[in-house]
């Protein structure tokens, strides 16, 4: 990683805890083996939201997450939600990436507002060839989901409240410009 993306990622944690800290008693955390969110178990215990080991896109991804969740899933570990591993049928990544197109819409807003590189993850490498599936899909969803957002301004209020934040401090006068959400910005 270099200087700068350390720098980015360590000013993001930062951000992330003066927003949300004591508003959401939640705290961002890095360098953990895989992403997971563990609700408290003490009032005076903050959540934690743990992202993979120092990498900026997992600490966005983890982020949007937590900004769509509502108030019962951030009482649940990782949400609530069904994960099932690397290694997915067709019908188990169909159902995977159906739940995973709004957060990957937000990290890719909250991307344009850090000036980052956003990637759509699939996660699903080591799938057979008879497993894999074209991501035209998914990203054509994902184009639809981040557009939608940037023309009715209707996000998730802490995901825009983080949003104003990045934007802010990275000098980005409009992550929501439509000219970012094409297929050609998606690798």
């Amino acid at each position: 990683m270099s200087l700068l993306e350390q720098q980015k990622l360590a000013f993001i944690i930062l951000l992330f805890d003066r927003l949300f800290l004591t508003t959401h008693n939640t705290q961002l955390i890095g360098g953990a083996q895989e992403p997971l969110y563990i609700p408290s178990s003490a009032k005076e215990k903050p959540h934690q939201l743990f992202f993979r080991e120092n990498f900026l896109s997992s600490a966005l991804h983890e982020i949007a997450h937590w900004c769509i969740a509502g108030a019962d899933r951030r009482l649940q570990q990782d949400f609530g939600y069904w994960y099932q591993p690397d290694g997915r049928t067709v019908d188990q990544q169909q159902q995977f990436e159906s739940v995973e197109i709004k957060p990957q819409a937000l990290e890719w807003i909250f991307s344009n507002a850090c000036c980052q590189k956003f990637i759509p993850s699939a996660d699903n490498l080591n799938a057979s060839p008879t497993q894999q599936m074209d991501d035209k899909g998914f990203k054509i969803a994902l184009i639809n989901q981040a557009t939608q957002w940037c023309e009715t301004n209707q996000l998730p209020p802490r995901g825009k409240l983080f949003i104003e934040a990045l934007s802010k401090k990275f000098k980005v006068r409009d992550p929501y410009d439509l000219k970012y959400y094409k297929i050609s910005y998606l690798g």
